[in-house]
C-alpha cells in the first residue's frame, strides 16, 4: 500500500512483550520484501523498545520516548537510542501530563529539542515529534479546537526546532465518528491536507484507506472542514446528521421518525436518550415519574434502561461518541427535573440516602485523560458526584482519597500497556487494605480477558470491564442497587471464570503421546470379518449443485470461531449471550 515504515507494536496485557518483539524481529529479518522497509519499534515499555533494538537491521525508529518521567530518564533512553543509531518518536508529554493546548505542545518540544540535541548529542533529523493528534467532535466544546491546535502546533515546531521532523496518529482525529468509515476516512485526508502544508513529515495512518482530498464530496469535506478547523459552533451537529446518510458506505439514508412521539411512555423516554432530544424531556420525565412510588426508581428504571440502549447502539458502531454524549446531557435534564423530589423523600426517609461518589484517575505511569474525562461527564450527567484525580495518579493517591471522601467505586483508566501492570498493582493493594468497594476498569488497552484473568484475582470484590462511557453508568447502577448487587456480582465473578477457563485452555501446552502409544491406542479392526461397503463410484464425478440447495448441509461452526463467536451451529443462532 505504499507505507514507508512498518510499526510494530507488542503491547498486549497478556503477552510476553520482550520476547515477542525479539522472535518477530528475526522472522521478518530474513524476508526481503519486509526487511528492505525500515522498521519502527512501538512500545509504552523501555525494556520492549531496548529488546527491538538490539535486533533490527540497518537504521531503525523507535516510538516513543516522553519527558513524562522527567529529564533523567529521557536523558539515559535518548542515549541508548542513539548508541543504537536509530531515531526516536519523541511524544508531547511532561512531567505535567499529554500537552492539548498548543502553548503546551511547542514548548514541550522545543525543550525536548534542545535537551537532545545539546546534552545527548542527537541530530535535528533523528527527531520526530509527535504533538498529539486529539479527537475532535466528542461533544464537549473543550476539545473543537484539538485539530487547529496541532496543525499550528507543527507550524510553530518546524520553524522553532530546525531539522527536526514532525509526526502524529491520524486516526484519533476521527474517533468520534467510530463505524463510519467514509466520514473517517473524508476526516483524516482533509486533516492530512492542511497538517501537511502547515509542515507535517509524516503520519500513522492506514495507507490502504485514504481518499484523495480532492475527489472527496463537496458537502461532505465542508462539513468535515468545519469540525476540523472549528469554523462553527454547530458544525458537529451538521457533521452528524449528515454523517447518518453515509453509514453504510454512502449508500443508505435514514429516514427521520416523525411519529415518535405517538408511543409509550417508556418508549418516547428511549427515543429522546438515544437521539439526544431535549424538547420533551421533562414532561416524559412527569409522566412516567407519577408510576413509581420513588423519583430514584425512574432513574434506575426506564432512564437507565434508555441509556442501556444507547451503550448498546455505540458498542455496535450505530451511534457516535458526540451522540452518546448528548444523550448524557438528556439524561442530566431528567435528573435535574427529578432532584427536588428525591431530596424531599430523602427529607421524609428514616435513612439518609447520599449521590455516589466515584473515585476516577489515569493511573501511574500514563498520561492519557481524554476518554476518562468523558466517562467523568456522562457519569455526572447519571447524577454520580465524580472526584477526577486526574493523570499519573499512584496507588496510594487513589486509596487515599477513596477513603477521605468515602466513595462509593474506584474506577481506574489507562491507555498504554504498562498501565495495566499498574492496575493489578492497585487491585492488589485494594484487597491488601480491606477495600469493599467496586472496582472498574477501563481505557484502549484494557480488555475484559486480561481484567478476568490478572486483574480480578487480585482483589475479592466486584472488578467490573467498561468498554466505554456509554456503559459505566449502567454498570455502577447494577454494583450499587441492593436489589441487583448481589446477582451483578454473581455474574461478573461467573464471566471471569469463564474468561480465565477459555484463556488457559488456549494457551496451554499439549501434552502429546509418543508415536509409539498413539499407535498402541489404534482402533481395533478385524479386517477378516468387518463388512466394507463399497463405493457407487471411483475417481471424479462433477455435479451442478445450486447454491441454496447447499445451504443447509453447511457447518458454520468455523466461520463462527473465525469471528470470535464461541459456540457451536446452530445452537449458536439461540443462544441468549
Amino acid at each position: 500500500s505504499g507505507a514507508n515504515f512498518i510499526d510494530i507494536n507488542f503491547d498486549e496485557g497478556l503477552l510476553d512483550g520482550e520476547k515477542s518483539m525479539t522472535h518477530f524481529l528475526n522472522l521478518i529479518a530474513v524476508e526481503p520484501d519486509i526487511a528492505r522497509v525500515p522498521v519502527m519499534i512501538d512500545s509504552s515499555k523501555w525494556t520492549v523498545l531496548e529488546a527491538g533494538l538490539k535486533c533490527i537491521q540497518g537504521k531503525g525508529v523507535v516510538n516513543s520516548i516522553s519527558l513524562k518521567e522527567g529529564e533523567e530518564n529521557f536523558l539515559m533512553q535518548a542515549g541508548e537510542i542513539r548508541k543504537y543509531g536509530a531515531a526516536a518518536v519523541v511524544m508531547a508529554f511532561d512531567e505535567n501530563g499529554q500537552a492539548t493546548e498548543l502553548e503546551h505542545k511547542v514548548e514541550v518540544c522545543s525543550r525536548a529539542y534542545q535537551l537532545l540535541t545539546e546534552n545527548v548529542g542527537f541530530a535535528p533529523h533523528d527527531i520526530i515529534f509527535d504533538p498529539n493528534i486529539l479527537t475532535v467532535a466528542t461533544g464537549m466544546e473543550e476539545h473543537n479546537h484539538y485539530a487547529v491546535s496541532f496543525i499550528e502546533a507543527v507550524r510553530q515546531i518546524k520553524k522553532r526546532c530546525p531539522g527536526a521532523l514532525v509526526s502524529g496518529g491520524v486516526s484519533n482525529i476521527s474517533f468520534s465518528f467510530r463505524g463510519n468509515n467514509p466520514v473517517r476516512e473524508a476526516m483524516h485526508s482533509a486533516f492530512l491536507y492542511h497538517a501537511i502544508h502547515a509542515g507535517l513529515d509524516m503520519a500513522i495512518v492506514n495507507a490502504g484507506m485514504l481518499d484523495v482530498y480532492e475527489e472527496i464530496p463537496k458537502d461532505l469535506l465542508e462539513l468535515v472542514e468545519d469540525v476540523l478547523l472549528n469554523r462553527r459552533k454547530d458544525a458537529t451537529e451538521r457533521l452528524i446528521d449528515f454523517a447518518e446518510s453515509y453509514k453504510a458506505e454512502g449508500t443508505r439514508k435514514i429516514v427521520k421518525d416523525t411519529k415518535w412521539r405517538e408511543g409509550t411512555v417508556e418508549e418516547r423516554i428511549i427515543h429522546a436518550l438515544v437521539r439526544g432530544v431535549t424538547e420533551h424531556i421533562v414532561a416524559d420525565t412527569e409522566e412516567i415519574r407519577t408510576k413509581f412510588d420513588l423519583a430514584l426508581e425512574v432513574i434506575e428504571g426506564p432512564l437507565m434502561a434508555g441509556m442501556k440502549v444507547v451503550g448498546d447502539l455505540f458498542g455496535d458502531g450505530k451511534m457516535f461518541l458526540p451522540q452518546v454524549v448528548k444523550s448524557a446531557r438528556v439524561m442530566k435534564q431528567a435528573v435535574a427535573y427529578l432532584e427536588p423530589f428525591m431530596e424531599e423523600e430523602k427529607s421524609k426517609s428514616p435513612t439518609k440516602t447520599k449521590m455516589p461518589k466515584i473515585v476516577m484517575a489515569t493511573v501511574k505511569g500514563d498520561v492519557h485523560d481524554i476518554g476518562k474525562n468523558i466517562v467523568g461527564v456522562v457519569l455526572g450527567c447519571n447524577n454520580y458526584e465524580v472526584i477526577d484525580l486526574g493523570v499519573m495518579v499512584p496507588c496510594e493517591k487513589i486509596l487515599e482519597t477513596a477513603r477521605e471522601v468515602n466513595a462509593d467505586v474506584i474506577g481506574l483508566s489507562g491507555l498504554i500497556t504498562p498501565s495495566l501492570d499498574e492496575m493489578v498493582h492497585v487491585a492488589g493493594e485494594m484487597k491488601r487494605e480491606g477495600f469493599k468497594l467496586p472496582l472498574l476498569i477501563g481505557g484502549a488497552t484494557t480488555s475484559p480477558v486480561h481484567t478476568a484473568v490478572k486483574i480480578s484475582p487480585q482483589y475479592d470484590q466486584p472488578v467490573a470491564y467498561v468498554p466505554d462511557a456509554s456503559r459505566a453508568a449502567g454498570v455502577i447502577s447494577k454494583l450499587l442497587n441492593p436489589a441487583s448487587k448481589a446477582q451483578a456480582t454473581q455474574e461478573l465473578l461467573q464471566e471471569h471464570e469463564r474468561r480465565r477457563k477459555a484463556y488457559l485452555e488456549r494457551n496451554s501446552e499439549r501434552k502429546l503421546l509418543s508415536i509409539q502409544d498413539a499407535r498402541k491406542n489404534r482402533t481395533a479392526i478385524d479386517w477378516k470379518n468387518c463388512r466394507i461397503d463399497k463405493p457407487s463410484f471411483l475417481g471424479l464425478q462433477e455435479y451442478t449443485v445450486e447454491v441454496e440447495t447447499l445451504i443447509d448441509y453447511i457447518d458454520w461452526t468455523p466461520f463462527f470461531y473465525t469471528w470470535e463467536m464461541k459456540g457451536r451451529y446452530p445452537k449458536i443462532l439461540t443462544d441468549p449471550k
